[in-house]
């Protein structure tokens, strides 16, 4: 068994650096410590004096500076919610010091509480759904809740999306909270290398618990205090028996084997993606495949799966095994209330485990009260940095606090960088990263959908000593095929910016990085925890290969499994990510490609298609545009007509299609995307004025999914007779 936790330690890499911070963010001595990305706009929250504590004198100028630009006679409520932002943003906290200082610049603090209650209760001090705070509810919850005996005030409260600290799912997923996060990935890409990339908190890995959440919450704002993780984990251990928790010392050691597995498959992706933005691409490929991107990530979170459902078969059984005495003291505890767990000596022998196993079952415990308290929101609750997490951001944000406990990382790190990354850019350049947040946002929604799936499968194991295994493995799959595909996304558009950056951009960027020379990655990470370099199969099946037209079993890459049975476009003259057969160009005769699909979604109303490619600084061309296609067609003829209704393109203006010539010499990539849509297109313009940007408009908000296809076309030369100057 020593052998097993030994094993199990190297799996978890740094969790006992997770106990103390669970995004490996330690607090300074004596100060709160800085809350996670899920805050407004993916910003931390900060270290905030507590209510308890006097205010510095630079506090006070900072106070003072905010309030100078308000005038305390025309409050409004907007106002009275910018200015609690602006005090969050600087990393001020109320209390009597921050009243008095207030008070001093002429302001009503009182008045600002008004003006801008705490975020989920009103004016009159009750909550949106009309109860008291609940520190005064002590009504039982009946039916709702897998465990119907838990008390109403231990429900998580959803914090409003705006104003101060709105933690929720539709914050996470808003533009400017994706945005930040996508910049700041940005630049931890374009300034690191591969072994950077590799760095990732072990928090993010299977965590369908709500504890992200409930850490969020936390009114006392201890959610990444050294005291959250121990003080919920004692509270659960000390009512457990010594079978209750010899199951969760089986759990981790269980566990190692998956969790070890999951870090060493996320290698050849990264690898696949620094070879992208390098341009180490493999010979005739035009760079990676995004379906083989899928697929590779789809298996990576069949893993996620397997971690997720095992560790909710466990912990509930023990939910299940409680007895009224165990669920009379889990009652007094409110999940977003630390002051209410009572502070416990440790309640498991540290001398009897190793320390990474002592720190796995707490880690386990703590998990466990925040989904017994919970409830499915909290469960499907994450962060923004939680998708797409193998760009680096992660070791540019927290590798100055690894192992250093006096370090606190700045409240505004990810918004101020990501958008002076933005402002360093170029308006091309610029524009292929602001452009992911419209390109992702069908898969981000997605994803909602499927962790809540999930999450509310993984539930009934409060109740249920038996849940439905494939229904959890399937939507982990397809989760993993939706993070794959924003990843290729990603890759492929930082790697686009990369190619245009000037000398002095560059040294821009890495001054933005600011990171000291001993924070040079010397190798690799296994989580959080440094490894030398590992060795990493070849990774050419995750590119395109070229040449002429392949079948996906040709070309080595089959379409995900999960994918198959979603919503797909494909060709049967080319697959995707292959070479567009010249018949299809304007080397050609110029037809237009034949076009097949499936999974289109039920309440698909109409179709369109579009084909665009995207220049070297990063504006958009297109070449075909037909809308109106009735839901019950399935596939398009070469050389379609008499369907739909054509918009112009942009080679030549006209209403038809127009077939790309290719400015050669190399490769260049064309896409195809087909969109089903709740309702037909309206347009207030005639067919031959509806551009890409038109369409894309009149169809915003009834785009129920889309699908795509890439193709690539080579032209080593012009044609005979043909002028230089009409290729596109």
């Amino acid at each position: 068994m020593k052998a097993k936790v030994m094993i199990l330690a190297l799996a978890l890499g740094a969790w006992p650096f997770f106990l103390t911070a669970q995004d490996g963010y330690p607090p300074r001595a004596g100060q709160r410590p800085p809350s996670h990305e899920g805050g407004p706009g993916g910003e931390r929250a900060g270290n905030r004096p507590g209510p308890d504590e006097t205010l510095t004198d630079a506090q006070k100028v900072k106070v003072r500076t905010i309030l100078s630009k308000y005038d305390a006679n025309a409050l409004t409520a907007e106002t009275a919610r910018a200015i609690h932002e602006a005090f969050r943003q600087a990393g001020l906290r109320g209390g009597p010091a921050m009243a008095d200082t207030i008070s001093a610049a002429g302001f009503d603090p009182d008045t600002l509480r008004d003006l801008a209650p705490p975020p989920g209760q009103t004016q009159d001090g009750n909550d949106q759904q009309g109860r008291p705070p609940r520190g005064n509810a002590h009504a039982v919850r009946q039916g709702s809740d897998p465990a119907q005996d838990i008390p109403e005030r231990r429900k998580p409260q959803r914090r409003q999306p705006s104003g101060q600290g709105g933690y929720s799912v539709e914050q996470a997923v808003s533009d400017r909270a994706q945005l930040n996060t996508i910049a700041f990935d940005g630049l931890a890409f374009l300034t690191g290398d591969f072994g950077c990339n590799t760095f990732l908190p072990p928090g993010k890995v299977a965590d369908f618990c709500g504890f992200q959440y409930m850490r969020d919450i936390d009114e006392n704002q201890l959610g990444h205090n050294t005291s959250f993780v121990p003080r919920a984990a004692n509270n659960v251990l000390y009512i457990l028996t010594d079978e209750q928790k010899a199951q969760l010392v089986a759990l981790a050691i269980e566990q190692e084997k998956l969790l070890t597995d999951f870090a060493h498959k996320r290698f050849p992706l990264i690898q696949a993606f620094t070879r992208q933005l390098e341009g180490k691409i493999p010979a005739g490929s035009a760079g990676l495949n995004r379906e083989a991107v899928m697929k590779y990530t789809a298996e990576l979170f069949e893993i996620d799966g397997l971690l997720s459902y095992r560790r909710a078969e466990v912990l509930g059984g023990i939910v299940r095994s409680l007895t009224a005495e165990q669920k009379a003291h889990l009652a007094k505890m409110i999940f977003n209330n630390s002051a209410t767990w009572p502070e416990l000596n440790d309640q498991i022998d540290k001398r009897s485990l190793s320390h990474t196993a002592h720190v796995a079952v707490m880690t386990y415990a703590s998990e466990m009260f925040s989904w017994y308290a919970g409830n499915v929101e909290a469960d499907v609750y994450f962060c923004p940095e939680r998708h797409a997490t193998y760009f680096g951001s992660f070791y540019m944000k927290d590798i100055p606090a690894m192992g250093n406990a006096n370090y606190s990382i700045s409240t505004s790190l990810t918004g101020d960088s990501g958008e002076a990354f933005l402002a360093a850019l170029t308006d091309s350049q610029r524009r292929l990263v602001t452009s992911l947040v419209d390109q992702q946002r069908t898969d981000l929604n997605e994803i909602v959908k499927t962790r809540r799936a999930i999450a509310t499968e993984l539930r009934r194991f409060m109740k249920e000593a038996s849940v439905d295994k494939e229904k959890v493995m399937a939507l982990s799959k397809r989760y993993g095929e939706l993070d794959g595909e924003i990843s290729y996304y990603y890759a492929i558009a930082f790697a686009q910016v990369a190619k245009t950056l000037s000398a002095e951009q560059k040294a821009a960027l890495l001054k933005l990085r600011n990171l000291d020379a001993k924070f040079t990655c010397k190798g690799a990470y296994f989580f959080s925890r440094a490894i030398k370099r590992p060795e990493i199969p070849n990774t050419d099946f995750l590119f395109t290969a070229s040449g002429p037209a392949k079948s996906a079993s040709v070309t080595g890459v089959d379409a995900p499994a999960a994918a198959k049975t979603g919503f797909m476009l494909r060709s049967p003259a080319v697959a995707d990510g292959g070479q567009l057969p010249v018949e299809f160009t304007g080397d050609g005769t110029g037809a237009t490609l034949p076009l097949e699909w499936s999974g289109t979604p039920e309440d698909t109303k109409n179709l369109a298609v579009v084909m665009h490619h995207l220049d070297p600084e990063g504006r958009a061309k297109w070449y075909w545009i037909l809308y109106n296609l009735p839901a019950s067609i399935r596939s398009l003829p070469k050389n379609v007509s008499g369907v739909g209704t054509l918009g112009n393109n942009s080679i030549n203006g006209r209403t038809e299609y127009a077939p790309p010539h290719s400015k050669g010499p190399g490769a260049k990539t064309y896409t195809y995307t087909l969109y089903a849509l709740s309702a037909p297109v309206k347009l207030d313009v005639p067919p031959p004025q509806v551009s890409r940007e038109a369409l894309l408009a009149a169809m915003r908000g009834n785009i129920l999914a889309t699908a795509e296809l890439r193709v690539v076309y080579t032209r080593s030369e012009v044609p005979a007779g043909q002028n230089a100057l009409s290729r596109n």
